[in-house]
């Protein structure tokens, strides 16, 4: 079972250090609303990803991917929040390029980073099946599934929480020079093309 885990623990930690909306999402966060916040968000981002590993060791995501109109639709959803998030902080940018940074850019409440944090990932169906895909392959013979998948999958929100706290330190080191108006005007439009992009791969993708 040890063997098992420090496999799993190897491949998932490629997986949480990848760049990607996660990492964005926590980074841009911390920066516009302080450490704190971006800690909540990556502890929604955690939530949700334990949310799609319980429904994967349920079997939940098993009938989601039998399905192509549930997971079409789940996927649409996903794709049109993220393009929701892209476009809201795109225009946040807007409103503080034409009033020359004056426009106050308001801080997100720590619940609002909990629940972006959570619903991005809970929209997003490639996350379950990619638990359903991967945490089987590391059961060992004969190990209860349930049980094992929740180890690995509490093995992963670690790995992604520790990742998340030094992009959380790091971004609030450098909170005073990134969170200048010009900077945060630039910030907040390379967000929000990413999550646009994201937005976009996901309705594209199957």
């Amino acid at each position: 079972m040890l063997t098992a885990c420090l496999a799993f623990a190897a491949v998932a930690a490629l997986v949480t250090v990848t760049p990607g909306l996660d990492t964005m999402l926590v980074l841009r966060t911390t920066v516009t609303s302080g450490r704190r916040t971006g800690i909540l968000a990556a502890a929604g981002v955690a939530s949700g990803c334990l949310a799609w590993a319980v429904a994967s060791a349920a079997g939940l995501t098993a009938l989601l991917a039998a399905s192509r109109l549930a997971f079409d639709a789940l996927r649409v959803a996903g794709a049109c929040y993220l393009l929701w998030l892209g476009g809201q902080a795109l225009w946040k940018a807007r409103r503080r390029a034409f009033g020359d940074g004056e426009v106050p850019d308001p801080s997100v409440s720590g619940s609002a980073a909990l629940r972006t944090g959570f619903v991005t990932n809970l929209l997003n169906p490639k996350i379950g099946v990619f638990y359903m895909s991967l945490l089987p392959q590391f059961v060992p013979h004969g190990a209860p599934m349930f049980g094992t998948s929740m180890v690995f999958a509490v093995i992963h929100a670690a790995e992604g929480l520790l990742w998340f706290a030094l992009v959380v330190a790091a971004a609030g080191a450098a909170r005073r020079a990134l969170a200048r108006p010009a900077v945060r005007r630039r910030l907040q439009q390379v967000t929000g093309l990413a999550f646009i992009v994201f937005g976009l791969r996901l309705a594209t993708e199957h």
